[in-house]
C-alpha cells in the first residue's frame, strides 16, 4: 500500500522530534558536566584569589620593573644586596605621577647593568616607618642603599644623572665623601671657634629625636658652605659627652645652635632644613652693618623708609666705639637693620660729630611732639653695650607708627598696645588721609607714654579685626588695646575722633573696660577624662593655683591631633581619681588663649602649667607622644601628684 505524503510528513516530523529529544538529554548531560566543571574552575580561581588575599606583604612583587617596597619586606630584601636605589612616594603626589615614568626607565637601564642594580620604590603614605627611619620629608625623596648605608640623592630627577650617581655609588671600590661637619671637643673647640670669622656649632644630645631629624639637614648645608670662598664651617658638639662645654655656653636645650664670631658666641634663630640654614648662615658672614658713602643715602632713607635708621658716625674704623657697635650690631641683626659711616658730610648733614650713635624715622613719621633725631655718645658709653641696646629699643618705633604682618613681632611686641585700624595708605593719593588719622591718634597717644600707640590697614588684620567683633561695625576707623596676658578690648563703634579715643584709653587705665575673649560656650557637662578647655574658663582652670594642668592645644583638622586623642583620653583616665591634676585640652583655632606664656606655634602643643609657676608653662618636646613619655612627663613635673606605693 502507498502511503500518502501528508501521512509520510508526519513520520518524518515524529522522527526528527525523537532526534531532537534524544539529543537534548545527550547535551543536557554533557552541559550538565561543563556547567559543573565551570563552578569548579570558579572555585578554584576565587581560592587562588583567597590565597592572594592572605598573602603576605613581605613578597616582593614588581610594577613596570620597579620593586615594591613596604615595612614588611624591606629590611629582608635589601639585607645582602651592595647597591639600591629607592623612591619614597605618596599616590597623590603630582610630582611622583610626573617622575614614575622616569623611574621606569631608570629601573629598565640598571637592569641591564653587569650586575643589575635593583631599583625600588615605598609608598611613604602606607610604610609609615620606613618613611620615619629614613627621614622622608617630601615627595619624590630618592635615596641610594650602598651595603645598607644610606646616600641622600640631591641631584636632578632625569634619568642619566641619577644612573650616573647610581653606578657610581655602585663601584667596588666607592666610599662615601667624608663628613663636612666639624666635630668639637674640649681638646679643639676654643682652637676652632676662636681662629673662624664665622661659624655655626650644634650642640646636640644622641638620644635626642630633633637633633637628629635635623642631622641629614645641617650636614647638606655644611656640605654647601664649604663650596662658597672663603667657606663657612659647621661644627657640632655632643653636649652629653662634653658637659663642660654645654654648661659654659648655657645649653640646656637639645639641639642648641650658636654662631660664633672670632670665639663670641651669639644666638642663632634661623631656619633647620639646608637651604634656610645656607640663606642664613650666608647673611650672617656679611658685615652687620652696611657702610653710607654720601649724603644721598642718608636723605633717601629718610623719604622713602619704613623702619628705624640707625647709623653709626666713625672718624674711621679704629675709632674706640666702632668695634662696640659691630658687636652690638652682630647681636641685634635679626631687629634692626644698622648702617655706619666715616663720611664727614654725612655727620655734618646730621648735625653731629664722631663718634655718636643716631636714631631717628623716616619723615612720614616725624611730629612735633617728638624728635627728629636721637643721638647716644658712644664714646663715653663704649664700655657699656646696654646703653647702645637701650637706646635703639626706646627709640625704634615712632610715637604712632605703621604696625605691619611683617614688623608686627619685631616692633609692636610690647603691651598695651593701642591700635587704630582703618585704610592705611601712604603712596602719594592717599597719604594726607592717612595723615590725617594719623595725626588725630598723635593728640592721644602724647599723653599716655606708657602705653605704645599705631595705625595698621584693616585689610592686613581683617582676621584680628573680626575677632574683636569689629568686622560689621559700619564705622571707617576702629580701635582696639592688644593688652599683656592676650587680654583684648574693643572700643564701642562710633565716629571716630580725638576725645572717643581718649576716653577709651583711660576708661581701659582704670581698669572699667571688659576684655573681649573669642571662646565656644561653656560646656555643660565637663566631666569626662579631659577637662574640656575654652577661652572663657581658660583663667579659671588652667591659671588656677591649686591644681597642676596639662593642657594639650589643638586644631580639629590636625591629623597629628585625631592620632594623638585616644593616647591622651587614657592618659586623662590614668589621672582622673588625681584631685589636684588636671588633664584638659582647647580647640585652639576657636577659642583665644588669654596667657602670652603659652605660645602656640602648631598643633598639637602641649603645656605643663604647674600649680606654683603658671606663668612658666613646661612645653612637652619630645617627638614621641606615647602614653608612657606624656605619663613620664606629668609625673616628672607635676607639684600636686598623690602616688602610691604600687605607682613608686
Amino acid at each position: 500500500m502507498r502511503l500518502r505524503k501528508p501521512c509520510l510528513l508526519v513520520l518524518l516530523l515524529g522522527l526528527a522530534q525523537l532526534l531532537v529529544l534524544a539529543s537534548t538529554h545527550e547535551a543536557g548531560e554533557d552541559s550538565f558536566t561543563k556547567d559543573d566543571t565551570i563552578d569548579e574552575e570558579e572555585e578554584e580561581e576565587e581560592e587562588d584569589y583567597d590565597e592572594d588575599e592572605d598573602e603576605d606583604d613581605s613578597q616582593v612583587k614588581e610594577e613596570n620593573g620597579v620593586l615594591v617596597l613596604n615595612d614588611d619586606n624591606f629590611d629582608t630584601f635589601v639585607a645582602d644586596r651592595d647597591t639600591v636605589l629607592l623612591e619614597f612616594y605618596a599616590p597623590w603626589c603630582g610630582h611622583c605621577k610626573q617622575f614614575a615614568p622616569v623611574y621606569e626607565k631608570i629601573a629598565k637601564t640598571l637592569q641591564e647593568n653587569d650586575p643589575p642594580i635593583p631599583v625600588a620604590k615605598i609608598d611613604a603614605t602606607a610604610a609609615s616607618a620606613l618613611a620615619s627611619r629614613y627621614d622622608v620629608g617630601g615627595y619624590p625623596t630618592i635615596k641610594i642603599l650602598k651595603k645598607g648605608q644610606v646616600v641622600d640623592y640631591d641631584g636632578s630627577r632625569t634619568e642619566n644623572d641619577i644612573v650616573a650617581k647610581v653606578k657610581e655609588i655602585s663601584q667596588p671600590n666607592w666610599t662615601p665623601p667624608p663628613e663636612m661637619t666639624l666635630v668639637l671637643t674640649k681638646d679643639n673647640f676654643d682652637e676652632v671657634v676662636n681662629d673662624a670669622d664665622i661659624i655655626l656649632v650644634e650642640f646636640y644630645a644622641p638620644w635626642c629625636g630633633h637633633c637628629k631629624k635635623l642631622a641629614p639637614e645641617y650636614e647638606k648645608a655644611a656640605k654647601e658652605l664649604s663650596k662658597r670662598s672663603p667657606p663657612i664651617p659647621l661644627a657640632k658638639v655632643d653636649a652629653i659627652a662634653e658637659t663642660d662645654l654645654a654648661k659654659r655656653f648655657d645649653v640646656t636645650g637639645y639641639p642648641t645652635l650658636k654662631i660664633f664670631r672670632k670665639g663670641k658666641a651669639f644666638d642663632y634663630s634661623g631656619p633647620r632644613e639646608k637651604y634656610g640654614i645656607v640663606d642664613y648662615m650666608i647673611e650672617q658672614s656679611e658685615p652687620p652693618s652696611k657702610e653710607i658713602l654720601g649724603v644721598k643715602q642718608v636723605q633717601e632713607f629718610l623719604k622713602d623708609g619704613s623702619d628705624v635708621i640707625i647709623i653709626g658716625i666713625f672718624k674711621d674704623a679704629d675709632d674706640q666705639g666702632y668695634q662696640l657697635y659691630q658687636d652690638i650690631a652682630n647681636n641685634m641683626r635679626e631687629d634692626y637693620k644698622f648702617h655706619h659711616t666715616f663720611n664727614n658730610e654725612v655727620a655734618k648733614f646730621l648735625k653731629v660729630s664722631f663718634g655718636k650713635l643716631v636714631v631717628m624715622q623716616p619723615e612720614k613719621f616725624h611730629s612735633k611732639y617728638e624728635r627728629k633725631i636721637n643721638v647716644l655718645d658712644i664714646q663715653q658709653e663704649s664700655t657699656d653695650g646696654a646703653a647702645i641696646k637701650d637706646h635703639l629699643v626706646k627709640h625704634a618705633v615712632p610715637l604712632v607708627g605703621h604696625r605691619t604682618i611683617s614688623n608686627d613681632a619685631k616692633r609692636y611686641a610690647k603691651r598695651p598696645l593701642v591700635v587704630v585700624y582703618y585704610t592705611v595708605d601712604f603712596s602719594f593719593d592717599y597719604r594726607v588721609a592717612t595723615q590725617y588719622w594719623r595725626n588725630k591718634v598723635l593728640e592721644v597717644a602724647k599723653d599716655f607714654p606708657e602705653y605704645t600707640f599705631a595705625i595698621a590697614d584693616e585689610d592686613d588684620y581683617s582676621s584680628e579685626v573680626k575677632d574683636l567683633g569689629l568686622s560689621d561695625s559700619g564705622e571707617d576707623i576702629n580701635v582696639a588695646i592688644l593688652a599683656e596676658g592676650g587680654k583684648k578690648y574693643a572700643m564701642e563703634p562710633e565716629e571716630f575722633d580725638s576725645d572717643m579715643l581718649r576716653d577709651f584709653v583711660l576708661s581701659f587705665k582704670k581698669g572699667k573696660l571688659k576684655a573681649i575673649v573669642k571662646s565656644q560656650p561653656v560646656p555643660k557637662n565637663n566631666k569626662g577624662p579631659i577637662t574640656i578647655v575654652v577661652g572663657k574658663t581658660f583663667d579659671s582652670i588652667v591659671m588656677d593655683p591649686k591644681s597642676d594642668v596639662l593642657i594639650e592645644f589643638y586644631a580639629p583638622w590636625c591629623g597629628h591631633c585625631k592620632q594623638l586623642e585616644p593616647v591622651y583620653t587614657e592618659l586623662g583616665k590614668k589621672y582622673k581619681h588625681q584631685k589636684n591634676l588636671v588633664i584638659a585640652k582647647m580647640d585652639a583655632t576657636a577659642n583665644d588663649v588669654t596667657n602670652d606664656h603659652y605660645k602656640v606655634d602648631g598643633f598639637p602643643t602641649i603645656y605643663f602649667a604647674p600649680s606654683t609657676d603658671k606663668n612658666n608653662p613646661i612645653k612637652f618636646e619630645n617627638e614621641q607622644r606615647d602614653l608612657e613619655h606624656l605619663s613620664a612627663f606629668v609625673e616628672e613635673h607635676s607639684t600636686k601628684l598623690s602616688r602610691t606605693k604600687e605607682e613608686l
